[in-house]
């Protein structure tokens, strides 16, 4: 029976105190920001399992060198969302996680101009610029090259338009993660490693009462959330919610620089492509940027041991792209690459809330690769839920059991999601090719 179907006269439990137990399955981005926002709130006992023996997960979304935090949103419910998220990174809680470098948001003659609208509403200060002059013009003020190869280290970004905005730039994500981890740890939240949880423990009513994980263990509790982000469908196929929490991997590749070219680059801010998904970030202290790639791949999480290798046809792609921003840069081997596991809705909302007919039993996942610039704030939507204060408009949008019925995501409608093909995902050979691949 899939979620929608479920009918919703199931007794509430008891609502929720500060001494309820509650239990939170997976410490990601929406995991512990949830378990953070609870125990702000004086809740006693909050507890987090993860499979991973080791915080952050190797193969989690958010385990990783760095994430764009933007407000560039077509819809303003989430720029809005983004510069709240934005006044908290700044905060000395993040420990300089965030680094507020800009970002160039542009795309072709398809560019929707309401993310320059909405960002303009809320007060972010917008450069608008009209076309490829001007955006190379503004991008030539953050370059620290020899005056007479300045022009030369740019593509050409014919057609292209959009505008920068200064505020914003990109998080370190693994130690932004290990921060979150840290403050909810000081605050008296348990979070316990090497718990693979299986299935869940249900009450004579039906009612979520806890899970018990894969060693026989079971832990119970007054509420259980479920956030565990691209292994939510495979992991609870009884909730039959793969229509909602599609598992998707985005391709990442690595270059490393020399130390001129690090004091080239070093200024450049986020570079950001509506028109691909493609982006790039200026480099770290050791001279390593991250560029991601166009397509995404879809079904179940690889076997062990490829679910970081990325396809070959994605290092093509990439180098392409890459070549239309920085030529230079794209002519050098690869240092690295990493498949970063997302879960997609078909609409790109988040899916946060009860599960239908099981009110004890919330979900808080699908992030749609745009959730760790929230993981400041994303654990107030959850716990909004969970104390039922969550406004009705902002419930509808996350429900489980909305209809999303031909639905398309508006920040990716340019993207085309293929499937995973195994055979070819790419190895060390792969990682020299200067040029080609």
């Amino acid at each position: 029976m899939s979620p929608s179907s479920l009918a919703p006269s199931t007794p509430a439990p008891p609502p929720l105190v500060k001494t309820s137990k509650i239990l939170i399955v997976g410490a990601g981005v929406f995991g512990l920001s949830t378990a953070l926002h609870l125990l702000e709130r004086g809740y006693g006992d909050v507890t987090v399992l993860d499979r991973a023996g080791d915080l952050p997960a190797v193969d989690a979304a958010s385990t990783d060198i760095n994430k764009v935090v933007r407000s560039c949103y077509s819809d303003i419910f989430y720029t809005k969302l983004a510069r709240d998220a934005m006044v908290e990174w700044r905060k000395p809680e993040w420990e300089g996680c965030y680094h507020e470098c800009g970002v160039f948001n542009v795309g072709g003659y398809d560019y929707d101009g309401n993310y320059r609208e909405n960002d303009k509403e809320v007060g972010a200060p917008v450069e608008d610029l009209v076309d490829a002059h001007s955006i190379k013009t503004k991008f030539l003020q953050f370059l620290h090259p020899p005056a007479s190869t300045a022009t030369d280290l740019l593509g050409s970004f014919t057609n292209y338009s959009g505008y920068f905005n200064a505020q914003g730039g990109w998080a370190e994500a693994a130690r932004a993660v290990r921060t979150i981890l840290k403050r909810v740890l000081d605050k008296g939240g348990k979070v316990l490693e090497n718990k693979e949880v299986v299935g869940l423990v249900k009450g004579e009513n039906g009612q979520t009462t806890g899970v018990r994980c894969k060693n026989g263990e079971q832990y119970h509790a007054d509420r259980v959330v479920l956030a565990v982000g691209s292994w939510t469908a495979s992991a609870f196929p009884g909730l039959e919610v793969d229509s909602k929490c599609l598992a998707t991997g985005q391709s990442l590749a690595m270059i490393q620089l020399d130390a001129a070219e690090i004091e080239r680059y070093k200024g450049c801010p986020v570079y950001l492509d509506f028109d691909t998904g493609f982006y790039i970030f200026p480099p770290t202290q050791d001279g390593i940027p991250r560029k991601i790639s166009t397509p995404r791949t879809i079904t179940s999480h690889p076997a062990s041991g490829d679910g970081l290798r990325v396809p070959r046809s994605a290092l093509i792609v990439l180098r392409e792209q890459l070549r239309r921003v920085y030529p230079e840069l794209a002519e050098k081997p690869w240092a690295g690459t990493r498949m970063c596991w997302y879960t997609d809705s078909p609409d790109g909302d988040w899916v946060i809330g009860p599960y239908p007919g099981d009110p004890t039993l919330f979900l808080a996942t699908s992030g749609s690769g745009h959730g760790f610039k929230f993981l400041p704030n994303i654990g107030r939507l959850v716990a909004d839920s969970l104390e039922g204060t969550l406004d009705a408009t902002t419930a509808a949008r996350f429900a489980v059991e909305r209809d999303v019925t031909g639905a398309e995501n508006s920040e990716r409608a340019s993207l085309v999601i293929q499937e995973l093909d195994l055979e070819e995902l790419c190895g060390p050979e792969d990682m020299s090719t200067v040029g080609g691949v």
